[in-house]
């Protein structure tokens, strides 16, 4: 990049998913904190529906819900590598040859069809560098039962899971609560295997919470993860940031206000504290850190993620929750407030993404894309 040029970044938001409320607001953060002398930013907004909006009217569209959108607002990003930018839906062109070029983008889509690396394929097609995880760790960490059975063989402590398809509950409940019986005991968890922001999740202390829980999960998903529960555990959290080299923040610590850390608790209800930093001993802390960092290796990870615990109160036994290749980003989020109390600023945090981004996209440009064959066998014709 020339250092006399800005650099364009688009920053996409909102989304086909659960997390759609969620990701606005993370991403109104993020773009309040960009070097507007350093960068020309572009909001690309999707719909409830899927439609992609660019530009200043982005948020205002996706809050009110409107349906009436001008067409010269509509614009997406094309999986032609030779555009690489932002194209008009309508005829109405914008920029050379009707493209919108984009140098950068910060996916800050939450759940399903932008954390789940179907965004990141369609950026990868497009061949424009974009900040956080790539296909793989993006699609393994989504799905929370994949992901738990890759830290298992990994050798991470993970707490014990049933899981099933909506349509196996369907066909056969009752075999599966006395497989949920057989393996775990209350309280128990039940979670949407691909969705984030504690959506959808419900916590069992008997058969008729199990049971509602399962029906309020599969709503959402269509399979479902069933966990073992903790009474009370310390839930912990720490940030990671890096590509081949990730580093560890401070970790924090999660008092929620409800039974757990739950929708409301996180965004709502405002009672929730965190402890920054966490107050735990130097061998729980370093033992926590070097896990964190296995779990993002684990995935396959780059640019950014948060990484989960959950400590038995009883036993100080550390168990793996979960990692987040798409943190939240909104002013109370722990994913920025662990880094600005390792002393990295929101800003700066921002400014290392997209540096991130860069090295990654430029260090993938090194392998080859095509092979010469001895000859053209490919182009004789066959009879």
């Amino acid at each position: 990049m020339k250092s006399d040029k800005k650099i364009r970044v688009g920053v996409i938001f909102g989304g086909r998913s659960g997390e759609h409320e969620v990701s606005i607001v993370s991403a109104e953060s993020v773009i309040n904190s960009l070097d507007k002398n350093k960068y020309e930013i572009i909001p690309i907004g999707i719909t409830k529906t899927g439609k992609w909006i660019a530009g200043s009217t982005a948020f205002e569209a996706l809050k009110s819900g409107t349906k009436n959108i001008l067409p010269k607002y509509e614009k997406l990003i094309t999986p032609d590598s030779s555009k690489k930018g932002l194209v008009p839906v309508s005829s109405n062109s914008t920029g050379k040859n009707g493209v919108l070029g984009l140098d950068v983008i910060i996916p800050i889509i939450h759940g399903p069809f932008g954390e789940d690396g179907t965004l990141q394929g369609l950026l990868e097609l497009a061949d424009i560098p974009y900040a956080g995880a790539g296909v793989l760790a993006s699609s393994v960490a989504m799905d929370k039962v994949i992901s738990k059975q890759l830290f298992k063989q990994a050798g991470l402590p993970v707490l014990p899971s049933v899981s099933f398809l909506r349509s196996d509950w369907k066909s056969n409940n009752r075999a599966i609560i006395k497989t949920i019986y057989k393996s775990l005991k209350f309280p128990i968890f039940v979670k949407p295997a691909n969705l984030g922001s504690s959506v959808g999740i419900g916590m069992a202390n008997d058969e008729k919470s199990l049971i509602s829980s399962i029906l309020e999960a599969s709503r959402y998903d269509r399979k479902l993860l069933i966990e073992q529960g903790l009474k009370k555990p310390r839930e912990i959290e720490i940030s990671i940031l890096g590509n081949n080299d990730p580093k560890a923040s401070v970790p924090g610590e999660i008092i929620p206000c409800n039974d757990f850390y739950d929708y409301d608790a996180k965004y709502i209800d405002e009672k929730s504290k965190a402890i920054i930093p966490a107050k735990l001993s130097k061998t729980i802390t370093k033992q926590i850190t070097a896990m964190a960092i296995k779990a993002y290796k684990t995935v396959d990870c780059s640019g950014m993620a948060r990484v989960d615990f959950l400590i038995d109160h009883k036993t100080n036994k550390i168990y793996l929750n979960e990692i987040n290749t798409i943190p939240g980003f909104t002013s109370i989020s722990m994913y920025p407030k662990l880094w600005e109390a390792s002393g990295l600023s929101y800003k700066n945090l921002i400014n290392r993404l997209i540096d991130l981004a860069f090295e990654r996209f430029n260090d993938s440009r090194k392998s080859l894309t095509s092979y010469k064959p001895k000859i053209n066998w490919y182009k004789q014709s066959k009879k």
